[in-house]
């Protein structure tokens, strides 16, 4: 299975796809009858428009079972909002995740040591998955250390595609246009094994598809 774990785009209807929907299309699609497995969350670019109405509407998506993954959420050094304001509605969306038992899909850009104090200090039981991992092997050997999986995407380090355990890695499109199956195959490459061998996005895709 070529599991896409991070997407913006609609798949196919038997892709097997965690499309990432924004406000205004989960209220849609959680009111429907609409098949998939998807993820919402707050991005720290937008951490300044919070309110707890949101926070209330997002726990009660959790509760449905094809809400897959709380996020995209996290820190971001571009954004305009304060670090420490980014930091408190993150910790609210980590809490979430921990209470409702769900793995959150991170946005991290250039805010890895706070991202690892935060999973330091908390000690989380649910899954941290880096999306669209881009950084360096000496990063990603950290980010591993603590326990987080790692998301790569069209643009990434290769070295840090070959020390990323098989376990820990997946794969995903976000906003490309490149076909999935052709990230896996540029992986697989790097990795020195077969396609079939990259299983990890297809366990916790089945794990969320079995509830």
């Amino acid at each position: 299975m070529f599991v896409d774990i991070h997407t913006h785009s609609a798949p196919d209807a038997d892709s097997p796809a965690i499309q990432n929907l924004t406000f205004t299309e989960a209220g849609k699609v959680f009111a429907s009858a609409q098949k998939g497995l998807f993820s919402v969350g707050f991005h720290p670019w937008f951490a300044n428009e919070f309110s707890e109405k949101f926070m209330l509407q997002l726990e009660k998506w959790a509760s449905d079972d094809r809400l897959a993954l709380i996020g995209e959420c996290g820190l971001d050094k571009n954004s305009k909002v304060s670090l420490q304001e980014q930091i408190d509605v993150f910790q609210q969306q980590i809490r979430l995740s921990e209470k409702i038992q769900k793995p959150l899909i991170i946005h991290c850009v250039g805010c890895f040591n706070e991202l690892f104090d935060l999973k330091k200090t908390i000690k989380p039981q649910q899954r941290w998955i880096i999306h669209g991992f881009r950084g360096k092997p000496q990063l990603a050997a950290q980010a591993l250390k603590i326990g987080c999986f790692l998301s790569f995407g069209e643009h990434f380090n290769p070295e840090s595609v070959r020390l990323t355990p098989i376990d820990k890695l997946l794969i995903e499109t976000d906003k490309s246009s490149l076909p999935i199956e052709e990230l896996y195959n540029q992986i697989a490459i790097l990795k020195e094994i077969e396609t079939s061998k990259l299983t990890a996005g297809e366990l916790i895709y089945k794990s969320f598809n079995s509830k």
